[in-house]
């Protein structure tokens, strides 16, 4: 079975993976589409560190292959989308409906994995860039088959954690100010979250003046090269503002950019040991800075609601898919990734 596996030092597409049987409680998915997130990237280069060797890939969809005992909201041939939460259902926080927080979801991947005899490590509990793969039954949700799986794939992560954060987290309200750091694959998703809120007004910031069309095609009203001019649109500031790149001056930027009773939302990855500093006195303001996990998203709920909004064309998923690349090419997805040249690359098998 083919997949990208990184071993440490270099990422190689294979053709000798193995993964098991489903297990109790288990589904094996056989993958049709993969989107390459910028979370993947930074296995690569340090920014998350993860044990190797691994399976990359976190953001998938695909057909149910087989189930394991147990298993009854999914069967063979189902299309589903998979999440990355690995929860475990009966704990306080899953109790509490908030699945991100399980201590059971978090710093524990599975080995689903096999190549030359020797266990491969999970990414993410999902490992999408590969042919098959096996998660727990709660990762897999059921889709309508009329979602074609290239869109349905970037459901999973990208549209998780970027609607998740405007809906989930901070809790946009209708008419609220939004500021938007970032416009990758999590920011367009943060841009059209704020636009199903209801937002009044929604500035985009990209230091890439090209990306001004799709920024405003998935809700922007405005767009910036840079924080500089967000005063000039909102004298007094914003209500919210999303950090969507990893940058610790960003996370600065957006914490200035708050009006009185603002909150800044961080969603990009900075590397683990970063450290980020903000004027104290600004704060008292009822100001606030708040970290997102994955959209704080319930993603048996979330992810079927936000099938349904794509069907009935409130919500943007075939316009995240920049280009789609045979496995083959991970080599030049990665590259046009990490160029910039593509908003979101998409994998297929």
């Amino acid at each position: 079975m083919r997949g990208v596996v990184f071993d440490g030092k270099r990422v190689e597409v294979v053709d000798d993976l193995e993964v098991r049987d489903p297990g109790a409680g288990e589904v094996r998915v056989a993958l049709a589409a993969a989107g390459l997130c910028h979370s993947d990237l930074s296995v690569v280069d340090g920014t998350i560190p993860f044990p190797v060797p691994v399976v990359l890939g976190h953001e998938g969809a695909g057909v149910v292959e087989a189930v394991g005992e147990g298993v009854t909201h999914v069967a063979p041939g189902d299309h589903v989308s998979l999440s990355t939460l690995a929860n475990c259902g009966t704990c306080a926080e899953c109790d509490r409906g908030r699945p991100t927080m399980c201590r059971r979801a978090i710093g524990r991947p599975g080995r689903p994995f096999t190549r030359d005899g020797l266990s491969v490590h999970q990414f993410a509990s999902t490992s999408v860039f590969a042919e098959r793969t096996v998660v727990k039954a709660v990762q897999a949700v059921r889709i309508p088959t009329d979602i074609p799986l290239t869109s349905a794939a970037l459901i999973g992560c990208g549209v998780l954690t970027g609607v998740g954060a405007v809906l989930n987290r901070a809790r946009v309200d209708r008419g609220d100010s939004v500021l938007v750091i970032g416009t990758g694959g999590i920011g367009l998703n943060v841009l059209q979250g704020a636009r199903l809120a209801g937002a009044l007004r929604i500035v985009a910031v990209d230091s890439n003046p090209a990306k001004e069309a799709v920024a405003r095609q998935f809700g922007a009203t405005d767009f910036l090269t840079s924080t500089d001019g967000v005063r000039e649109l909102l004298p007094t500031g914003v209500d919210h503002a999303f950090e969507c790149v990893g940058r610790v001056e960003l996370i600065r930027q957006a914490i200035d950019a708050l009006d009185r009773h603002g909150q800044a939302i961080l969603l990009g990855v900075p590397p683990a040991t970063a450290e980020a500093s903000f004027r104290v006195s600004s704060m008292y303001l009822d100001k606030s800075v708040l970290g997102c996990r994955y959209g704080s998203s319930r993603p048996q709920r979330d992810i079927a609601l936000y099938a349904e909004l794509y069907r009935q064309g409130r919500l943007l998923l075939d316009e995240l898919v920049s280009a789609t690349y045979p496995i083959e090419d991970f080599d030049k997805a990665r590259a046009d990734a990490e160029a910039g040249r593509v908003a979101r690359a998409v994998l297929t098998f």
